[in-house]
């Protein structure tokens, strides 16, 4: 399994950096957005992260010089697929097992790859302006979790 992250600090960091939006603009990758919707479901239960991720993506795309528009920042699709998967990945996991270790495996499946929602989405809709702004359910096949 390849190593994204090797501690809890590094996942606290992660987390509490997306929220009070320091995280370096070059920090935010694909495995930190993971990281940080895994932060949210261990650390913040009383945070529904569906309903809380969007404001702190656009908050922190804001902060880092990102614009939210119909064709960059923030896109709601991709980032509810994104949670679903890191849900059903949590799931999988007993309550006890550090969210690093986690998201090491998480990191460690397909959704390693950024373009893992292909698969499931044709390109045209996946990157329409409707699914930027809204949920649209997959045109391929329909998600696992």
């Amino acid at each position: 399994m390849k190593v994204i992250y090797a501690s809890e600090a590094e996942i606290v960091r992660v987390g509490e950096g997306l929220m009070a939006c320091s995280l370096q603009r070059e920090e935010w990758t694909h495995g930190a957005h993971f990281a940080a919707a895994l932060w949210l479901m261990r650390y913040r239960p009383e945070l529904e992260p569906a309903a809380a991720m969007p404001d702190l993506i656009r908050a922190f795309n804001d902060a880092v010089g990102t614009v939210n528009s119909d064709s960059s920042g923030y896109h709601h699709t991709i980032t509810l697929a994104s949670l679903r998967a890191a849900r059903g990945v949590f799931d999988s996991f007993p309550a006890d097992v550090p969210v690093y270790r986690i998201v090491n495996a998480l990191m460690g499946t397909n959704f390693a790859n950024p373009n893992w929602l292909l698969e499931y989405w044709s390109r045209d809709r996946l990157m329409s302006v409707e699914a930027r702004r809204g949920w649209l359910e997959p045109d391929l096949k329909a998600l696992p979790f």
